[in-house]
């Protein structure tokens, strides 16, 4: 992405931080640390160290996530990791600064894991919206399906959060926590599902341009996705044409939108929802069939 369109885009994608950062922060102050629900992954982690180190949250994820950080801006592409980094710092920020002063909800504690994990998933579906992640297993799964294509990845995340989980029934020495945990891990991760429409859903696009050539280069330079040339016969013109066709996640739509904006204003575009894409820079199929 170059320095231009960055700028342009920079104070949506702020926005849209700030609203998801402070929608998760209330998940995690008000709902989930106080009733000791460690919700899996980073954040997890972070209950878990705030209770026994009294560890600022924000400061925590932000912390963890910094050796993730590296590692991503070595393999996975310096766009990503500047996305990702700008929204951890402004959630950690959130967290630790404006959501302290919210009240923290003591009832039911079926109450707070569902509420939670609404917030907490709710908060991350809008970070994804604009393209970006807020780190952790988002991270780390990028890098397995990147060093090993053929991992289960679905699986080998559910294998991490199972760990927090189990880390936090012996730290806070109550099994019912981490059932809590288990409740507040599915919400979050359906309310995500249902916002982004599902983990291997996507939209398959044509588009229509004089400005094919273009579009197909943003496509596989900006975004890192492939792009194929379809020839095309104008049935009322019989003008021969190319049609750009590609495959992106549900997070990248606006995205792909903004650039074929800036590419040609004029051009024509047909997207539609599909329920499951799979291959190089998706599932792959060899994976999907071990899961």
């Amino acid at each position: 992405m170059g320095k231009k369109e960055w700028l342009k885009r920079l104070p949506m994608d702020l926005l849209m931080d700030i609203v998801g950062g402070t929608i998760f922060a209330i998940g995690l102050n008000c709902f989930a640390s106080p009733n000791d629900i460690a919700p899996g992954g980073v954040s997890g982690i972070a209950v878990i160290l705030n209770y026994l180190l009294d560890a600022p949250l924000g400061a925590s994820i932000l912390g963890i996530n910094i050796p993730l950080l590296i590692l991503a801006w070595l393999y996975l592409g310096h766009d990503f990791t500047l996305h990702t980094l700008k929204t951890l710092l402004v959630q950690s920020v959130i967290v630790d600064s404006i959501a302290v002063y919210l009240p923290a909800y003591s009832g039911d504690k079926i109450l707070a894991a569902l509420f939670g994990g609404v917030c907490i998933g709710l908060g991350i579906s809008l970070v994804f919206l604009r393209g970006s992640t807020t780190g952790g297993t988002d991270i780390v799964s990028r890098l397995l399906q990147r060093r090993w294509p053929y991992m289960p990845i679905g699986k080998t995340m559910i294998l991490v959060d199972a760990v927090v989980v189990a880390a936090s029934m012996v730290v806070f020495r109550n099994i019912e926590t981490g059932l809590y945990a288990l409740i507040s891990i599915f919400v979050s991760g359906s309310v995500i599902d249902t916002v982004m429409g599902g983990q291997n859903t996507g939209r398959m696009v044509l588009i229509v341009s004089d400005n094919h050539t273009a579009i197909a280069q943003g496509i596989m330079e900006k975004m890192g996705r492939g792009a194929t040339l379809l020839n095309a016969t104008g049935a009322y013109s019989g003008a021969e044409r190319k049609v750009v066709l590609c495959a992106v996640r549900n997070n990248e739509y606006p995205r792909l939108r903004e650039l074929i904006k800036q590419c040609d204003p004029q051009a024509f575009l047909i997207t539609t929802n599909v329920n499951e894409v799979l291959g190089e820079g998706f599932v792959s199929l060899d994976a999907k069939n071990l899961t």
